[in-house]
């Protein structure tokens, strides 16, 4: 089994996923009871989980266009009907994305990267979490999500979202973190495309490296890209056994959770 070096996917992949995905979160969101509740989101309806993706196109169109991310939520939305939300914020964003080079500036929380080549890798992945919340709160099966993109997912969620939030504002991992013995977490996605990463813990410390690691992790998840990406994002479905295989104690499972809740949220 060889685990590659992770590589961003190129600009038409992320498009193309960004797309299906949109068209499945719509036509599954459409067919829903708009009020019917997102598990996954506490405290949000299906009209809820339409107008925060609506929101989040928006905000985003914004920031390639003026350099910045605007207010939140962005003014003109919270009164917007959905769906009509929806549209016309995808629409606007996808001509952005479309029509400039990934290479040019736009603005953004991640100092490392403000481009919208960054953009349209995060819209890909954010729209399809969303589209698994819809199928969620419309109890439909969870369309797999492709293991290039599965990979891609889990390396940014770990990196641009976890390891990066811990070195930049450690006070918010605190409760997590300080008591920390100081763990190795090894994340292995199984597949046709597999990849691994080891994980780093301690007292304000969360590192992420590519590839296992040459001595065995303290805890090990594994699983189908798919399914791993469902599972680290707090994405399971209700009453479905997991596919994740944990090997390791209960403490640095929970310390890791908690890690990539505060980091996403």
């Amino acid at each position: 089994m060889t685990h590659d070096v992770r590589v961003p996917l190129s600009t038409a992949r992320y498009l193309d996923c960004l797309a299906a995905d949109f068209d499945r979160l719509r036509s599954v969101a459409t067919a829903a009871d708009p009020g019917a509740a997102v598990p996954t989101c506490p405290d949000w309806t299906v009209a809820d989980l339409v107008r925060h993706v609506g929101q989040v196109y928006v905000d985003k169109t914004h920031a390639i266009r003026e350099g910045a991310e605007t207010e939140w939520p962005p003014k003109g939305t919270q009164d917007a009907e959905p769906f009509a939300l929806l549209d016309r914020a995808y629409a606007d964003l996808r001509e952005e994305l479309t029509t400039r080079d990934p290479g040019d500036p736009a603005g953004g929380w991640y100092a490392p990267d403000r481009t919208v080549g960054f953009w349209i890798r995060r819209m890909a992945q954010e729209t399809v979490i969303h589209r698994i919340d819809a199928e969620l709160a419309a109890g439909q099966q969870v369309a797999p999500v492709p293991e290039d993109l599965a990979i891609d997912g889990i390396d940014e969620l770990l990196k641009v979202f976890t390891q990066y939030a811990v070195s930049e504002w450690p006070d918010y991992f605190t409760d997590t973190l300080a008591g920390s013995p100081g763990r190795t977490v090894e994340i292995r996605a199984l597949g046709t495309k597999a990849a691994a990463w080891r994980i780093s813990t301690g007292p304000a410390r969360f590192t992420v490296e590519d590839g296992p690691g040459d001595t065995p992790a303290d805890l090990t998840l594994s699983a189908p890209p798919s399914a791993l990406l469902q599972d680290l994002w707090n994405r399971r479905t209700p009453g479905e056994a997991t596919r994740v295989t944990v090997t390791g104690p209960e403490a640095a499972t929970t310390e890791l959770r908690a890690c990539l809740t505060i980091a996403t949220q």
